[in-house]
């Protein structure tokens, strides 16, 4: 299912209501390999804890160029403000399945049904929590912070993120959370993460494609040098759609920059003003 819906319109709106996602304070870090003329040296070596590659940074994920998302999303630039135009968001932002042939994954009638039934729902709590994997290819940045047991991972506005590093197994049945639990192994220089425990109140993408409880999904991350982080993303959820959803997207890392606070006022009123 390739299509947009009512609440595209107002994920938008809840997006470009926040602060820009480019913030660019200009603090210069240490330890960032710098070029002569002291620009970060984004194509250095990654650096490593215990023989593995460290995540930690600060990283956004790349955008796609305008015309791309026309294509999945008609009509979305009429939503551009200056500092926010999502034109030029990544393009799973939109839809998670934009790889995809019209028709190639279906919604079962469950998730069919969810995703009507959402709609107004969505439409009428807008600083309700975000999720993976929207919350990833969001063009505001987002921290990680790694450790040999543990890496966390920090979201502008949003919750964050543990993934338990130490051998662990997933548990057999984990409470329904925004965020779910997620473990991770190391496959050479690849992390693997693996993620259950959703709740089934966040969306997918702006474009409202839902998730059922059992959903299980599964990250691949490689930082292939200093300043490039590459992820694989399959979503598993049988219960709604017809086969997996894969996709990949890289991430830049922000070296000199820094994540800031950003608050979805409660009580907010714009909503009502957006109109599907």
């Amino acid at each position: 299912m390739v299509s947009r819906s009512p609440i595209l319109t107002l994920l938008i709106g809840s997006a470009l209501i926040g602060p820009a996602g480019a913030q660019w304070m200009n603090q210069p870090k240490a330890g960032v390999p710098r070029t002569r003329d002291g620009k970060p040296n984004l194509s250095a070596p990654a650096p490593r804890i215990k023989g593995k590659p460290d995540l930690t940074g600060l990283w956004q994920a790349d955008r796609d160029a305008p015309g791309e998302i026309e294509r999945i999303a008609p009509g979305v630039g009429t939503f551009a403000v200056p500092g926010d135009d999502p034109t030029t968001f990544n393009k799973y932002v939109h839809n998670v399945m934009a790889d995809y042939k019209p028709g190639e994954v279906k919604l079962t009638a469950a998730g069919e049904k969810l995703f009507q039934d959402q709609q107004p729902a969505n439409a009428a709590n807008l600083c309700l929590p975000s999720s993976s994997p929207l919350n990833d290819v969001f063009p505001e940045p987002k921290r990680f912070v790694q450790t040999p047991q543990l890496l966390i991972i920090l979201y502008e506005g949003d919750i964050p993120r543990q993934v338990h590093l130490d051998g662990r197994a997933l548990p057999v049945d984990p409470q329904p959370a925004w965020v779910g639990y997620s473990i991770g192994r190391w496959e050479g220089d690849t992390l693997v993460v693996e993620t259950t425990g959703f709740n089934s109140r966040a969306p997918l993408d702006f474009s409202g494609h839902p998730r059922s409880e059992s959903m299980r999904m599964t990250e691949r991350m490689r930082r292939r040098d200093f300043g490039h982080l590459d992820t694989q993303v399959t979503i598993d959820d049988p219960a709604f759609y017809s086969r997996p959803i894969t996709f990949r997207y890289t991430a830049t890392l922000v070296p000199d920059d820094d994540l800031l606070e950003a608050v979805c006022v409660e009580n907010e009123r714009d909503g009502v003003h957006l109109k599907p």
